[in-house]
């Protein structure tokens, strides 16, 4: 059966002789703005039991939603339930405004605003919603290193709304870092890293909380940086630090979203053997001995295209966030490889190391070592 459709006018002419009018639009599209006499109840919401809201089926009811298209389908199934007098606003709210006709701004707080507003394109993806923004509202994340990787990566999340971030990082910012550290500024010069991070990001998304943590993590503190934390960034760039983060995690059963950068070639993954023993790989399953230090140079000793570790950064922030959702396929067990020359990805398998001496089935926490001696091969 059609659905009658009427313009905003008659509606307002109806609403004003009895009738029901329900905007089925969700809470965070309703903040902007809804119709002046507008009862707001989600179409999911409204459709799953409609009686609890319209306990009169014979009752005159006008239903209206951003553009009109969702209120039709919200008056068919009002229909196949019983309703009599359904009828749908053409055009919606959008042209209820056009038309100059009264709206009236729903009674939310400040901070419910600031977070319909500031979200608005997150809350129309059906993987994320207000469920899924509340969810990263409430994570925290762990971001070793405010530099190359974790300035990008930490700007994505901030602006994603991941509700905290603990930044551990114990060095200073150098003029030498702002081609590609994009959280810091000239005026950073000389401050602590951590510092900087977080005014920045707290300039961009004054709700979030940010901790700046100005230690290297070391064996010793490990346990009390991870503690709270639902995903482990990696934005180190070295190997004694990859190593004991890996083992950090494995004993606490938290993912770890790995990168690594060199000149112009990147690499990026998801270890996440801490909760899927046997099924997923670590970091030692990778590169269960590291290289030789010759053969692992730095950032400061090789050099690095400024944009590349912006590149790296991002597919991080993109996986952590994914992690925090629980949405999409993780980088779990792949290795992403890029080449920025080329413009080429490759992506390799990697599987778990059944003898891994750390992440293998049955395997005990052996406990923290001496990482620097281990990737110095003594």
């Amino acid at each position: 059966m059609r659905i009658p459709e009427i313009t905003p006018e008659i509606a307002l002419q109806r609403l004003a002789h009895g009738a029901a009018l329900i905007d089925v639009r969700e809470a965070h599209e309703r903040a902007g703005g809804m119709a002046e006499g507008a009862r707001g109840i989600a179409n999911g919401e409204l459709q799953a039991d409609p009686g609890a809201h319209l306990p009169r089926t014979d009752q005159d009811i006008l239903l209206i939603c951003q553009t009109g298209r969702r209120s039709v389908v919200a008056a068919q199934a009002l229909l196949a339930a019983g309703y009599a007098n359904v009828a749908s606003v053409a055009g919606g709210t959008v042209a209820w405004r056009a038309q100059g006709l009264p709206l009236v701004q729903p009674l939310t707080s400040a901070e419910d605003r600031d977070f319909y507003d500031r979200y608005a394109r997150h809350l129309l993806l059906p993987q994320v919603g207000e469920a899924g923004q509340r969810q990263l509202q409430r994570s925290r994340v762990l971001v070793l290193g405010a530099g190359g990787l974790g300035s990008p990566a930490g700007f994505y999340l901030a602006a994603a709304g991941v509700g905290q971030l603990r930044f551990v990082d114990d060095d200073r910012v150098e003029r030498s870092n702002l081609h590609r550290q994009i959280v810091h500024t000239e005026a950073s010069v000389g401050t602590l890293k951590v510092d900087s991070a977080r005014e920045r990001l707290l300039a961009l998304n004054p709700s979030l909380k940010v901790e700046a943590i100005a230690e290297r993590a070391t064996s010793s503190n490990i346990d009390a940086l991870m503690d709270g934390v639902d995903v482990v960034l990696d934005g180190s760039d070295n190997f004694p630090l990859r190593y004991l983060l890996n083992d950090a995690c494995i004993k606490h059963a938290k993912p770890l979203v790995y990168a690594a950068i060199e000149r112009f070639d990147g690499q990026v993954s998801v270890f996440d053997a801490g909760r899927q023993r046997g099924v997923a790989p670590c970091y030692r399953c990778l590169f269960p001995q590291p290289p030789p230090p010759e053969f692992a140079p730095n950032c400061s000793e090789a050099g690095v295209l400024g944009v590349l570790p912006g590149l790296a950064g991002i597919l991080q922030a993109t996986e952590v966030l994914k992690l925090l959702l629980g949405i999409g396929e993780p980088l779990t067990g792949r290795l992403l490889r890029f080449d920025a020359l080329a413009m080429r990805f490759r992506e390799t398998r990697l599987s778990p190391d059944p003898q891994c001496a750390v992440c293998g089935p049955g395997v005990e926490f052996p406990g923290y070592i001496d990482y620097a001696a281990f990737c110095a091969g003594r």
